[in-house]
């Protein structure tokens, strides 16, 4: 991997988060080889923010993900749901779900 005097891809996608411009974050996001959950949960807040057409899929990928890589349960099921809904608002919620690994 090739890495410019801009740095490393994930510092530019981090950087790109702060634009919250969605161009240049899903431009940042491909350059990765994988987004973390946490990082895919800032993209998802992005999309709603936004009103995206594509949330609503991104949602649902989002939370499969969170029940996959977690140790998630029905209940963390539910709540992730009923988060993501209202996005971006219950962000912080929603990160607190994805860091228990």
């Amino acid at each position: 991997m090739f890495v410019t005097s801009q740095g490393h891809p994930y510092a530019r996608f981090r950087r790109a988060l702060t634009t919250s411009n969605l161009s240049v974050v899903e431009a940042a996001a491909a350059e990765l080889p994988y987004v973390r959950l946490e990082d895919a949960l800032a993209i998802l807040a992005l999309l709603a923010e936004r009103g995206d057409p594509r949330f609503e899929r991104a949602a649902a990928r989002w939370v499969g993900r969170l029940l996959t890589e977690t140790p998630a349960d029905l209940g963390d099921a539910r709540f992730a749901l009923a988060l993501v809904e209202r996005l971006p608002d219950c962000r912080d919620a929603l990160l607190e779900l994805a860091r228990r690994r």
